[in-house]
């Protein structure tokens, strides 16, 4: 009886020490994943503040462009208004989806890898 109470000890042990270090893997592979979500998120979000300001800046300066040419420099801010509000409706009529799709599978990819 004593040698099967001998025998099972360093079984439980082992065993104990299995879950101790998958419950370690496993916090160590979440904690990996979140982070590079977490630094992709934020990469690309400070590229799409860049890329913002430059658009801006380049919107107002065809605009004043255009108001130049026109003779009133609201004609030419009217005009840049009309190209965004026609981009808008392409790209919600005919990108909507494929948009949706391209930003769901790329958070599904950057989490599960």
């Amino acid at each position: 009886m004593e040698d099967k109470v001998l025998f099972i000890e360093p079984l439980v042990e082992k065993a104990e020490q299995y879950t101790k270090t998958s419950f370690e893997l496993i916090k160590l592979k979440a904690i990996y994943n979140t982070t590079k979500v977490a630094s992709t998120v934020v990469s690309r979000g400070l590229f799409l503040l860049v890329v913002s300001i430059a658009i801006t800046f380049l919107t107002l300066g065809v605009a004043l462009w255009l108001g130049d040419i026109l003779g009133k420099s609201y004609y030419g801010f009217f005009c840049v208004a009309l190209f965004y509000v026609i981009l808008g409706g392409v790209l919600y009529f005919y990108l909507h989806s494929k948009i949706k799709d391209y930003v769901s599978n790329s958070i599904i990819y950057e989490t599960l890898n």
